[in-house]
């Protein structure tokens, strides 16, 4: 562990980050246990009620392990972002701190975890005309389209932003069209001040093992009746938090638009293509130390010891 810790901070929080699939809620149960704390989730979808078996939610029994935080707490329909985030985590965080004086945050949104911990710049207004048509327009010619007017558009977000997101690509492509600039240009702001420590971890997995372990959570995902739970919410496909990895696909299948077996392999090379966008993300920050998610109790000993 490299982190620096501020003596006068009585109040730690602990960052459990990483690729999806890569033993993140296993890991931050065992050191909410510990230290006898809550998780406060960094997913940006685990939060809607209606998307559970598609978002790998923890089960019930995880959730019953330790006090879990932003799961099951937003409909679909609600409008949930990173400042909503924000300030909803600084909530749970003041509620931990009043019973331990350690709190778990456990996710792999990585711009949801900078937001809670720097804080977020506020946002221009978009113009509505501009976010209807390019919904329109998307319907009308598809994600490819997405794509290459963000390229055209946005470089920036090209480069760096979830370019197999539906949802993420049409607030991007909206925000640049209304205001000239990019949505990654309001992540780089200067830092808040936070009254806590911050010790932030980041599993370390081999590509091919994390990949094989994504594949195999889409099947038992599939087995678990995602098919079933994706055909329900197949009539609000529209609304953005349904536009994302595992739900798209299988809506085009729904559509005619290819076979069920087709939907399925998609949905693995798209989880494969954002578990590499997490960890490239996570890389970019020099504070993260890389650890081995297996090595539970070798993690609670280093971090005990810079405690």
């Amino acid at each position: 562990m490299t982190t620096s810790l501020n003596p006068i901070f009585p109040k730690t929080v602990i960052i459990v980050a990483g690729a999806t699939a890569s033993g993140k809620t296993a890991l931050g149960i065992a050191l909410a246990q510990f230290f006898n704390t809550g998780v406060l989730s960094a997913d940006s979808r685990q939060c809607y009620r209606e998307m559970t078996i598609g978002t790998a939610k923890p089960t019930v029994e995880e959730q019953q392990a330790a006090p879990h935080y932003f799961i099951n707490t937003h409909a679909v329909h609600d409008d949930v972002n990173a400042a909503v985030y924000e300030q909803y985590g600084l909530q749970v965080l003041e509620k931990l701190f009043q019973q331990s004086d350690v709190a778990v945050v456990c996710g792999g949104t990585g711009l949801y975890i900078k937001a809670l911990l720097e804080g977020i710049d506020e946002m221009p207004g978009v113009d509505e005309t501009i976010k209807a048509d390019v919904a329109a327009q998307y319907h009308t010619h598809g994600k490819e389209w997405l794509q290459q007017q963000l390229i055209q558009h946005d470089p920036l977000f090209a480069s760096r932003g979830e370019m197999e997101n539906p949802a993420r690509m049409q607030r991007a492509l909206t925000f640049v069209l209304s205001t000239g600039q990019s949505l990654l240009s309001y992540h780089a702001g200067k830092p808040k001040p936070r009254s806590f420590n911050v010790i932030k971890l980041a599993i370390e997995m081999d590509r091919e093992v994390l990949y094989q372990r994504i594949n195999h959570r889409v099947d038992l995902m599939m087995q678990a009746g995602l098919l079933e739970e994706a055909r329900a919410l197949y009539p609000q496909r529209s609304l953005k938090p349904l536009q994302t990895v595992g739900y798209s696909e299988l809506f085009e299948y729904f559509d005619g638009d290819c076979t069920l077996d087709f939907a399925v392999d998609k949905i693995k090379q798209h989880t494969r293509n954002y578990a590499k966008r997490q960890l490239t993300w996570f890389r970019k920050d020099p504070e993260y130390s890389w650890i081995n998610a297996a090595d539970t109790a070798g993690v609670i000993k280093a971090v005990t010891a810079r405690l």
